[in-house]
């Protein structure tokens, strides 16, 4: 029996030395000098988040402005994501200058944190040339517009980053390959998440004893929080010039391989520049479903790119690609419950811009360590298989704030002594589902880095996320939608007067988030067993 409990404590050992080797030290192997300046962009995106907590807080104090419009606002921020369709074929023409590009998206993110900070910090001279919910509108579209642009050199950035060869200049074996690729991606989640994690946790001191202080002296609080985010387009921007750098030294060594040139796919640059000329157009209109027909028809748009790509791939890649994408894009488009429920959160359940803070900081901080954790799970387990997984932890995971909202915190703080109370819930939540989120895309943008032909790598990753981001505009209309159904109301008052301009009702916010996790559960599952029972299926 001692000889048989030895066995077992060994083979545990063995196992245990078996995950650590694969999720870290084989992570460390696979690290490489040249990714460091596409992870550079990204955790710049990343700390993009330092605003995220003022900015929220703003909305929700200062603007006179609607669940419902705050939804709307979301499609129309992410509309420049759909654009990286043209964007990333500009960018395989003209590769050599892709810094000019990084350049103009580090001005554009300049330009909105500055309209950001006059606003919070002056906002009777700003609401002198436009009213205030104006400037919020254009600073919050502008953002996107830059992150946007350098979002695609750095996709292009990690294709060329991944080495074709080892030391002894030997081609990897395709498994090999696939490895170094999903490392890649993964490293580029971890950027962005570790940007998160970083202004997280300087959230939580900058917001420490906020409370207490008057509604002017938090102002000037928040336009500081906007200056020092000013550091983000220095950051993308030093990125590009290191990328400039360890090519220029691959090549005196001669281990550089030449930029393949690329021809003017001119479908793609009529149908990308149509996209634009129409999403703005109508935009500027005050037709009732312009947001609707921008989505109808850049949808439409879409699907004829992406039917060009793919004649670039043999039939069964390009199945596997459509099943694939099929399967994301249901998945990211379900709705979500909106700004409300944040506002619920800090009127009714007392959660400050510290706490704010803390969750940020945690979300960000596991999801870190799920990435490096379930590595080796997406490397072995096909797309549809992770969707399916996180397809169901997403509503498991909506319970909690359902409990939340029907106040089930009470009932457990009056018999925990006050252990288990809101905040408590919310933590436990945000813990268990914070490796989750960035979960679902790694398989995915592995598997376009690795099979994109290179000639069209920018292009093929900027046609590709602009499908799947449009499943981000579809959950925008979804959730605008559900908004209009179900009205939820805050408490506002104006920064100069401190009339209120809004009252609190949260009465429908509970039927709010019982149909969100209906539709979130539902829909994704409906996809995933239609296309694993068709010519689409994927097992990649």
């Amino acid at each position: 029996m001692n000889k048989s409990r030895t066995q077992e404590n060994g083979q545990n050992r063995n196992w245990i030395a078996r995950w650590w080797h694969a999720t870290f030290v084989d992570l460390a192997r696979q690290m490489h000098w040249s990714y460091l300046p596409p992870l550079m962009v990204y955790f710049a995106a990343g700390v993009s988040g330092l605003t995220s907590v003022v900015g929220a807080f703003f909305l929700k104090e200062y603007l006179d402005l609607s669940a419902a419009f705050v939804a709307g606002l979301a499609f129309w921020a992410g509309l420049p994501w759909i654009l990286k369709m043209p964007l990333g074929h500009l960018v395989d023409l003209f590769w050599r200058w892709k810094a000019m590009l990084v350049l103009v998206g580090a001005a554009l993110i300049t330009v909105s944190l500055l309209i950001m900070y006059a606003l919070v910090t002056a906002p009777g001279q700003m609401a002198d040339i436009l009213p205030a919910s104006s400037w919020y509108v254009i600073a919050v579209l502008m953002a996107p517009s830059g992150y946007a642009i350098q979002d695609v050199v750095a996709d292009a950035m990690t294709v060329e980053a991944v080495p074709q060869t080892d030391d002894q200049g030997v081609p990897f074996s395709q498994e090999a390959s696939r490895a170094l690729h999903t490392t890649m991606q993964t490293l580029g989640r971890f950027a962005i998440i570790s940007g998160f994690a970083a202004v997280a946790a300087v959230n939580i001191w900058i917001f420490s004893g906020a409370e207490d202080l008057s509604s002017e002296t938090r102002l000037g609080l928040y336009g500081r929080v906007y200056l020092t985010a000013l550091i983000i387009p220095v950051i993308s921007v030093s990125g590009t010039v290191l990328h400039a750098f360890i090519q220029r030294n691959r090549q005196s060594v001669g281990r550089s391989q030449p930029d393949p040139e690329t021809e003017v796919n001119w479908p793609i640059l009529a149908g990308g520049f149509a996209f634009v000329v129409f999403s703005i157009s109508i935009g500027l209109t005050r037709f009732d479903y312009a947001q609707e027909a921008v989505f109808a028809i850049s949808l439409t748009i879409i699907l004829f790119l992406i039917r060009q790509l793919l004649e670039e791939l043999n039939p069964t890649q390009a199945r596997v690609l459509v099943g694939t994408a099929t399967i994301i894009f249901v998945f990211r488009a379900a709705p979500l419950p909106g700004p409300g429920l944040t506002w619920f959160e800090i009127d009714e359940l007392g959660f400050d811009e510290q706490f704010l803070a803390i969750l940020a900081f945690v979300t960000s901080l596991l999801a870190l360590i799920g990435l490096v954790v379930l590595r080796p799970l997406m490397a072995r387990k096909s797309i549809a298989q992770v969707v399916l997984l996180l397809t169901i932890a997403a509503g498991v995971l909506s319970l909690p704030n359902l409990a939340l909202y029907y106040g089930v915190h009470e009932w457990t703080a009056a018999r925990t002594g006050g252990v288990v109370d809101a905040r408590f819930i919310a933590l436990l939540d945000t813990a268990i589902e914070s490796p989750l989120g960035q979960v679902a895309m790694v398989p995915m943008l592995a598997w376009i880095a690795r099979n994109a032909p290179s000639h069209l790598k920018a292009t093929f990753f900027a046609v590709m996320a602009s499908f799947t981001n449009m499943a981000l505009s579809a959950s925008s209309l979804g959730t605008k939608y559900l908004n209009q159904t179900f009205l939820v109301t805050r408490a506002a008052t104006d920064p100069e007067t401190n009339e209120i301009i809004s009252n609190a009702d949260y009465s429908q916010l509970g039927h709010l988030l019982i149909a969100v996790a209906a539709i979130t559960v539902a829909v994704p599952l409906v996809a995933i067993f239609f296309v694993q029972n068709s010519r689409l299926r994927t097992t990649d």
